[in-house]
Formats: structure tokens, sequence, C-alpha cells
């Protein structure tokens, strides 16, 4: 990931953080390909980090068992998780500096992270429940009456795991990139804030949230 300096976010529970709200990513791995070729892979699921002191995190989900990634992947080479936060079109009318002297041009602005490391896949019944139990409670704290794991026969959520892998991902490399117009004025940037906060599409609020925090980091 190209990451220019002021685009860049280290702080660690900044990006676990993200990752966990963003909640859903791509996987992405070196397989070998029917002919032998390099191929690159990619499966796109419910991920989740969990915190272990002294760590980077470990990156936590499942892949359908018929899934070939889990198998065919080339061990000797990290896995890339790849997690896209608010995103969205930044029109050059939005800046000051297009009334003041029109030198401006379009861009995107997004949130991204990227973990790298090597999955340990696991196919243990009692370990894949503990996983799948504690990513639905994740998902489902939030509601009134949150759904549990044993809300289901038993015998059916023995079946279901039958059908998936679990994998824990020791997280070696850790990079978030916040392409927020940090590099622009006060001005411009103040500017594209408050006309994502009145814009149609469901992205622009969640965009300029992320915006004004750099704002106020930067005060």
């Amino acid at each position: 990931m190209y990451l220019p300096k002021h685009f860049a976010e280290q702080r660690l529970d900044v990006l676990h953080a993200t990752i966990n709200e963003i909640g859903f990513g791509s996987l992405i791995s070196l397989t070998g390909g029917a002919d032998g070729e390099p191929v690159l892979s990619a499966s796109h699921i419910p991920m989740h980090v969990v915190e272990r002191p002294g760590t980077l995190g470990v990156l936590c989900g499942h892949l359908a068992k018929a899934n070939a990634q889990w198998r065919d992947s080339r061990p000797e080479v990290a896995f890339l998780a790849v997690f896209i936060g608010p995103e969205g079109y930044i029109s050059p009318s939005l800046y000051a500096a297009k009334r003041e002297h029109g030198r401006v041009v379009p861009t995107w602005n997004y949130v991204a992270v990227h973990a790298r490391g090597r999955p340990e896949f696991f196919e243990d019944p009692a370990r894949l429940h503990a996983l799948v139990s504690m990513l639905t409670g994740v998902h489902e704290e939030e509601r009134d009456a949150p759904w549990h794991v044993t809300d289901a026969p038993e015998s059916y959520v023995g079946d279901q795991l039958k059908g998936i892998v679990g994998f824990e991902m020791p997280i070696d490399d850790i990079r978030g990139k916040w392409k927020l117009a940090q590099n622009r004025s006060l001005e411009d940037r103040t500017g594209v804030v408050n006309a994502l906060r009145t814009a149609q599409g469901p992205e622009n609020p969640r965009l300029a949230d992320a915006m004004a925090r750099t704002l106020d980091e930067n005060r």
C-alpha cells in the first residue's frame, strides 16, 4: 500500500478498533493454480481482531471448507487482509481553494487497513464452536434480544460446523491509511466535512466523521 507520511495511521488501538468496526474484509493469498502458475486468491469474509499482550493482535475468522484457498495457499507467503472503511468521491467544488485560485482536482478520500500474517487453520469442533460463538456475540451484542449459537439445536450447529474451517492469523505487520485531505488547508478540509454532512449517500456522514476526527487531532 502506497503510504505517504501524512496519511499514515500507526496507533495500534485505532487500527484494531477500525478493523472491528468495519468487520468485513478481503483475505488474499498466493495459491498454486491448476497449471502450477502463481495465482492470487481472495475471499470476502467477516473477521475480528483479538488483542493479545505483546503482539500486534490476532485476526480471527472462518472459510467454507469447500473454499480451496485454505488448502492451496503457499505457506511461505504471508496472507494479506484488507479492510476498507468510509470512502467517497470528493469534488473540487467543495474546496475553498476552488474559489480562491481554481487549482484543484477531484480525489477520493478513504480509510483502509492492511494486516499481514500466516494463518493457522483448524477444524476442531470445540474450537470452531468457540470461534463462531465469539464472532456471533460481537455482531449481536447491540441487539435488544441477541441471538446466541446455543439458540439453535446442538445437532444442527454441529452439522454446520462441519462445513467450515476456522483460522487465527497472528498479525506480523499492520498499516493504516487515512486519506482524508490532511495535506490540504484547514479551510478546504472544513468545507468538505460540512458538505459531506448534508450530502446524499450512506457513506458520506461516516466519511465526514472520520475527517472531522483528523481535524480535532490536528488542533
